[in-house]
C-alpha cells in the first residue's frame, strides 16, 4: 500500500484540528444557544435583606431641618471604590438587621424589615412616616452596605466584590472578576449559599445557557461564595512534571508524537 506525502500532511493536519475543536468546546460559553430564541429565566432574582445585613436610608423632604430628625447621625464608614475593596472610608449611616430581622429607626421605633426588597423598605417607611402624621412628602432612599460575593478559583481577580444592584447574575459577577481564565471548568461552576436551614450548594453549566439560566444560582444573593474549578489542565500544573498547555515542554511532546506518528505512516509505504 502506497500513501502519498500530500496524504501524511492532510492527517496530521486532522490530527491537529480534532484537538484544537476537542479545546474550542472546553471554553465555550452558551454552547446551545439558538439566535432568536426565548428562554424562561430563574424568578427568584431580587435581593431581600436578612439578618446581619447592613442598609443605608436617608429621608428627605421640602422641610430639610425636619426630615433630618429621621436620618441617623454621620458615621466614619470602610467603603468600597467600585466593586473592589479598596480600604479608604467616607461618611456613611447605616442599620444593622437584628437577629429578629429589626432595625430601630429613629421616632418609629422597631420596624420589621428582614425579606424585603430596597423598594418595599423604602415604602414601609415612608407609608408609616405618612399614616403616623410626622411627614407627610418624605423621600426614602435604601441601599445595600457592605454586601459581598466572593470570586474564588480560576478567575482573573479572586476577591470579594460589592453588591450595589438588587439584581445581580452570576454572569454579573464573573465580569467583575474579569472572567474565567482558560484553565476554568465552565459546565461545573459552584455557588455556596448561607439559608435560613444552612448552607447550600448549586453547581451551574456555563455550557448551557438553557439551564443556567432556570438555575437557582442564575441570580446571585449576598455573601454567596462562587468557586470555578481548575480543569485536568491546571490540576497537572501542581505536579512536579505537570505540563502546561502553552509550555515548551508540552508543544515538544506534540511535536515528538507528530514526527513520530509521520515517520510510522513513511514506514508503512515503503
Amino acid at each position: 500500500m502506497k500513501i502519498n506525502k500530500v496524504s501524511i500532511l492532510s492527517m496530521l493536519l486532522t490530527i491537529v484540528l480534532l484537538s484544537s475543536c476537542s479545546v474550542s468546546e472546553k471554553v465555550r460559553y452558551f454552547q446551545d444557544v439558538e439566535y432568536g430564541k426565548i428562554s424562561s429565566v430563574s424568578t427568584e432574582n431580587m435581593i431581600r435583606v436578612v439578618s446581619g445585613d447592613k442598609i443605608s436610608i436617608v429621608v428627605n423632604s421640602k422641610d430639610a431641618a425636619l426630615s433630618a430628625v429621621y436620618n441617623l447621625p454621620v458615621q466614619s464608614s470602610r467603603i468600597v471604590d467600585g466593586n473592589r475593596i479598596m480600604g479608604s472610608s467616607q461618611s456613611v449611616s447605616v442599620y444593622t438587621i437584628d437577629p429578629q430581622g429589626n432595625i430601630d429607626f429613629p421616632v418609629l421605633g422597631v420596624v420589621h424589615v428582614e425579606g424585603l426588597m430596597r423598594s418595599e423598605i423604602a415604602t414601609l417607611i415612608k407609608t408609616k412616616l405618612s399614616d403616623g402624621g410626622l411627614l407627610n412628602d418624605a423621600v426614602v432612599t435604601v441601599e445595600f452596605a457592605e454586601m459581598y460575593v466572593s470570586m474564588l478559583g480560576e478567575v482573573a481577580r479572586p476577591g470579594r466584590y460589592l453588591i450595589n444592584q438588587d439584581k445581580v447574575t452570576i454572569l454579573d459577577a464573573l465580569g467583575m472578576a474579569g472572567d474565567m481564565t482558560i484553565y476554568g471548568m465552565r459546565d461545573s461552576v459552584q455557588v455556596i449559599r448561607e439559608t435560613p436551614k444552612g448552607q447550600t450548594s448549586y453547581v451551574v453549566n456555563m455550557k448551557n445557557l438553557d439551564s443556567l439560566l432556570v438555575s437557582p444560582a442564575y441570580y446571585l444573593q449576598q455573601n454567596d461564595v462562587v468557586y470555578v474549578r481548575p480543569n485536568a489542565t491546571r490540576e497537572r500544573q501542581s505536579t512536579v512534571n505537570g505540563n502546561n498547555l502553552l509550555s515548551t515542554s508540552f508543544w515538544i511532546s506534540v511535536g515528538s508524537l507528530l514526527v513520530t506518528a509521520a515517520n510510522l505512516i513513511v514506514n508503512l509505504t515503503k
